[in-house]
């Protein structure tokens, strides 16, 4: 057996980034864990730098200039890129963390990570707004073969080539099948993290001749890594990296579970490739969210649940009562929320789609407030166009007045003041790889309701949380109704919760704690290499 070697230069490639681009969880897990990381190791993230962003604005500095081959079927081309770098400075002591930006025509004219913004759509009517870039492919390969060669170019040969997601899946197979790679990475470890392995998610390409060109990989690898027929970057890495997910049970329900059909059966085809598939459940950095630091989070009044001392959050409750009565500049609102602090308020936070459960969340909802009486909803999101037209009918009916405020788009600080007034949090998902939210609820004192799948069994019921087992309306009420009577009848169980909840995240979902599971899982890619 090889002796596991110290981790000392670990590069990511990714496609956001917390604090530069994103539009999911991948943002927050990316920073987080390489900040976490960067206490032990040098870290050094490369991403696109898309439309929206000014490098010079955000302390990037040039740094270089790359001519990358993107041949098409029946074209031989080039794409050039320019490299911007900003070195990070972190309050711990240890290693450093380096940001390159890759910077190119085919990034610069994109104004939304994955889809079309209506920007977009008024410059080309044919860039649907809300739709996927019809060049998708192109744009990892381009963020993919640019990363390689800026480590080439500045001579950085890293131990470990974190590569998050399916837009940089393809990286273990042109560093090991490529000769152009193969000898200058021959020594680095790689890792890939699937961050959603549910059927869209994949990145796949359904043009094998386009896809051989473009990635210039052998056209019989091409052939040997489909799924469904279509070339997929999560199978061709299955025979060169460690895969991981992001949570010990979503790892499961992939490999063992009917559950892995929502993912065109990724799970069971990697196991069918010897992939061992491992989990490791996402953490969160507490100080990011904490309530005894109002000012920093834009609260009304401190509070700390970890101590019991929660008079601060019956002041943010009344906050935010007030502030929605006023005029909001980047939510649409619909329906209102009366002052009644002794009743309590369910909260939503996220996509209006099936996967995300909300459809099974609005007719959760009319039953229950025309059962219930006394408690009070506010949902902040949007998606799907009959998912939110369902919520929007809800909000608007005189029956419910006062008691549901819907919020159709997006703006942080209002996230921030929804998780700090609401008692319950509620994630009806379909299907979840890991969540965050739920953390963050709990951190806040708002104690989840949540589908028991994926990552979310981490909420464990009736301890930190509420969950039920089936994905269906009926039993998501049942669950709002055990909480509902928990808090009515046994408020010293809710407080209860709460600080077990906090508590839980202290004792294993820290990222200093779950870097610790990524560092083992290193040093298993460069011991398997």
């Amino acid at each position: 057996m090889k002796k596991k070697k110290k981790i000392k230069k670990i590069w990511f490639v990714t496609r956001e980034y917390d604090g530069l681009a994103g539009a999911g969880g991948v943002k927050d897990v990316c920073r987080q864990l390489a900040e976490a990381l960067a206490v032990h190791a040098s870290v050094t993230v490369v991403m696109p730098c898309y439309g929206f962003m000014n490098p010079k604005e955000l302390g990037f500095r040039p740094a270089g200039r790359l001519s990358v081959a993107m041949n098409y079927a029946a074209e031989e081309r080039h794409e050039e890129v320019e490299f911007w770098r900003r070195k990070e400075r972190l309050a711990s002591d240890g290693g450093k963390l380096t940001i390159f930006l890759a910077d190119a025509q085919r990034f610069q004219e994109k104004q939304g990570v994955y889809t079309y913004t209506a920007e977009d759509e008024l410059l080309n009517p044919l860039h649907i707004s809300g739709q996927g870039h019809d060049d998708y492919f192109a744009m990892n390969v381009l963020l993919q073969k640019a990363a390689l060669c800026l480590m080439m170019e500045k001579n950085k040969r890293p131990q470990i080539i974190h590569c998050h997601d399916g837009h940089t899946a393809l990286i273990p197979a042109l560093v090991r099948e490529r000769d152009g790679f193969r000898h200058f990475f021959h020594a680095t470890g790689l890792v890939v993290t699937i961050h959603n392995a549910g059927i869209g998610y994949h990145q796949e390409v359904g043009d094998l001749d386009f896809a051989q060109a473009i990635t210039g990989l052998p056209r019989s690898f091409i052939g040997k890594n489909l799924l469904g027929g279509d070339f997929d970057p999560f199978i061709a890495a299955a025979p060169h990296a460690e895969i991981n997910t992001v949570s010990e049970n979503y790892a499961h329900e992939l490999r063992a579970t009917e559950a892995d059909e929502l993912t065109g059966w990724l799970g069971h085809f990697l196991m069918t490739r010897g992939c061992k598939l491992r989990g490791i459940t996402n953490g969160i950095d507490p100080l990011c969210f904490d309530t005894r630091e109002p000012e920093d989070l834009q609260l009304a009044a401190s509070f700390s649940v970890a101590e019991g001392e929660m008079a601060g959050k019956a002041v943010c409750r009344e906050a935010l009562s007030e502030l929605l009565e006023g005029e909001l500049a980047q939510v649409e609102r619909t329906g209102t929320l009366a002052p009644r602090p002794e009743q309590p308020l369910l909260t939503f936070i996220g996509r209006f789609s099936a996967q995300k459960g909300v459809d099974k969340l609005v007719k959760a909802l009319h039953v229950l407030l025309a059962a219930d009486p006394d408690f009070q909803v506010v949902i902040l999101g949007s998606g799907q166009a009959d998912i939110a037209l369902g919520l929007r009918s809800l909000a608007a009916d005189g029956a419910h007045g006062g008691r549901i405020c819907l919020l159709e788009g997006f703006d942080q600080v209002l996230a921030g003041q929804i998780y700090a007034a609401g008692d319950f949090f509620i994630i009806p998902s379909q299907y979840e790889p890991c969540g965050l939210t739920d953390f963050i609820a709990q951190l806040h004192g708002n104690l989840p309701i949540v589908h028991h799948v994926g990552g979310l069994v981490k909420v464990e019921e009736g301890e930190t949380g509420f969950a039920y087992a089936e994905h269906s309306s009926l039993a998501l009420i049942e669950a709002v109704e055990d909480a509902l009577a928990t808090f009515r009848e046994r408020p010293e169980k809710i407080m209860a919760m709460r600080r077990a909840a906090v508590e839980r995240i202290a004792e294993k979902y820290t990222w200093a704690k779950v870097s610790e599971h990524y560092l083992e899982l290193y040093g298993e890619a460069l011991c398997n290499d």
